[in-house]
């Protein structure tokens, strides 16, 4: 399984705004998508954080799974993340 990094000066707030001082860039998040990227930076697994967002959130897990790979993704594309 590969390990997910966030980017190590990525900064988030609690009402979800992301800043990536290295570029400058600002982005905005939902609550889900905030507790994914906490849960990514504290080295959760995808199947640990499948299992915390499904059990905390009324949300079927088989279409969380889908939604997760296309959040991972854009967190790639956006240079927030890498997986190694």
């Amino acid at each position: 399984m590969e390990k997910i990094n966030v980017a190590e000066n990525l900064a988030i707030s609690e009402t979800g705004f992301l800043y990536l001082p290295s570029s400058g860039e600002t982005f905005t998040s939902n609550e889900i998508g905030k507790n994914i990227i906490r849960l990514l930076q504290k080295g959760e697994g995808k199947k640990n954080i499948v299992e915390q967002v499904t059990n905390g959130y009324d949300v079927d897990k088989n279409t969380f799974e889908k939604d997760l790979d296309d959040f991972i993704s854009q967190l790639h594309q956006f240079k927030l993340i890498e997986e190694s």
